[in-house]
This record gives structure tokens, C-alpha cells and sequence, in this order.
């Protein structure tokens, strides 16, 4: 039977999916977890596919490891955690052609592209996702090179060393695209903090206009009511003045 895992390399350790899946077997586990991280080693701190041949008779198992996956190779090669979530705005690395042959020598025993050439391409596909440049350019115009037969050379003879002077280049290249990046992302913030700033600025405008004229239609209701009130008052005095001048006329009588 056979068993398929995704382990880190060089670390496989004991755990409920583990024992979930080799338990009903009734091997030893640790010896299969001994034997994985043993033929593993060589890709520590990767994610690798591994398979386990089980005889279900015998108890007795092989391993079969097959190549990380292309994005752990790269993560790997350039010491990053995970791709760009913005590949439009942010990279990750700066490859050389010699990088990507290395990593599909890795992958194409294991891939269905039928050349070196074609398995390069592939490679060059995940740099793309991930916000990876190679030799300075976007992985898509080294793949429209590749196919006007640029870097054929390289490919055909397998070259996977990069040189000290072309790694200073691209190093020197990709510090430049970071500070680049910096500061448009210092720009884009000061804007929106403009942008905020003036929107807290019209806001308390329009709270202060809204007030101004709560307090002038206060005022003009108390005036209003001190007006309609003395014109009561008034209109109460004039029936008392008419009855006092009735008694007098009476009195004279």
C-alpha cells in the first residue's frame, strides 16, 4: 500500500496525522520516521513529498522522496519566507538564468515537461507568482527570450553557477528596485495621510457650520417667544385699562 506525506525535510516528527496514517499498518513508526528525515536531510527547512511503499504482510516499507515543491526550492535558494503579495508592487529576489536551471535540474525528473528548456520555463512561471525578477527583468520577458533562443547556451550546456561579479550586479540591481519601493510606499502613505487630514478638516467645518446654525435658530426661537410673550402681556393690560376707565365714568355718574 502506498502511503503519500508532506513532511519537512530532515524533521519529520511524530503526531496524530502520522499516526493516523501508518498506525493501521502496524509499522514501526519510528523507524519510518527515523528512515524519512534520514533521506530528507538535504532539504531542511523545505516542504517534501514523500511516499511510503507499504507491504501490508510484512510490515516491511521503502521510502520515495520526490523534489520539494518549485516554490520551497526558490523560498530556499533566496532565503525568503513567502512570495510578494503584490507582484506588481513588490519583489522577493533577483535571479540569474543559472538559478532557475539549477532548481528545474531539481524539478524535472518529476515534472511532465519534456526538456530542460520547457521545465526552466515552468520555473520561471512560479517567479513570476511569487514576485521573483530574473536577471533583472520580469520572468515573462526571460520566457519570450527563451523563446527567440536567448540564454539557449546556458540551458543546453546545464549551467546552474552564477558568477561573484553578475551576483554583485543583480544584488546591487534588486537594493535599488527595494528603495524604490520604499519610497513610493512612503509616498502613497503621506497621501492618504493628507487625504484623512483634510477629510477630519471638512468634517469639523460642517460640525461647526451645523452648530452655528443650531445656535441661530436657538436665538431666533428665544427671541421669537420673548416677542410673542410682551405682545400677551400687552394685550392682557388693555382690557384692565378699559375696565378702570368704566368704574370712572360710573363714579362720575
Amino acid at each position: 500500500m502506498k502511503i503519500k506525506l508532506l513532511i519537512e525535510g530532515g524533521d519529520m516528527r511524530p503526531g496524530p496525522s502520522i499516526a493516523q496514517q501508518l498506525g493501521p499498518m502496524g509499522v514501526n513508526i519510528g523507524k519510518v520516521i527515523s528512515d524519512v528525515n534520514k533521506v530528507t536531510k538535504e532539504f531542511k527547512g523545505m516542504k517534501v513529498p514523500v511516499e511510503l511503499d507499504v507491504n501490508e504482510k510484512t510490515k516491511e516499507f521503502s521510502v520515495h522522496v520526490f523534489s520539494p515543491p518549485t516554490s520551497e526550492l526558490l523560498k530556499k535558494e533566496f532565503n525568503f519566507d513567502k512570495g510578494s503579495q503584490k507582484i506588481s508592487e513588490f519583489k522577493v529576489g533577483n535571479a540569474s538564468i543559472e538559478d532557475v536551471i539549477k532548481i528545474a535540474k531539481i524539478k524535472h525528473p518529476n515534472m511532465l515537461e519534456k526538456d530542460l528548456k520547457a521545465a526552466v520555463k515552468s520555473v520561471l512561471g512560479t517567479c513570476l507568482s511569487m514576485g521573483i525578477l530574473v536577471e533583472n527583468l520580469s520572468p515573462k520577458n526571460i520566457i519570450e527570450q527563451i523563446n527567440e533562443e536567448k540564454f539557449s547556451g546556458e540551458i543546453s550546456q546545464g549551467l546552474t553557477e552564477t558568477s561573484s561579479e553578475k551576483r554583485k550586479n543583480l544584488e546591487e540591481f534588486f537594493k535599488k528596485v527595494k528603495s524604490e519601493e520604499a519610497r513610493v510606499t512612503a509616498e502613497k502613505a503621506a497621501a492618504e495621510a493628507a487625504k484623512v487630514a483634510q477629510t477630519g478638516e471638512i468634517a469639523e467645518a460642517k460640525e461647526g457650520e451645523a452648530k452655528t446654525v443650531a445656535a441661530g435658530t436657538t436665538v431666533a426661537k428665544s427671541t421669537t417667544t420673548k416677542e410673542k410673550s410682551e405682545k400677551e402681556t400687552k394685550a392682557a393690560k388693555v382690557p384692565e385699562a378699559k375696565k378702570t376707565d368704566v368704574k370712572k365714568e360710573k363714579m362720575k355718574k
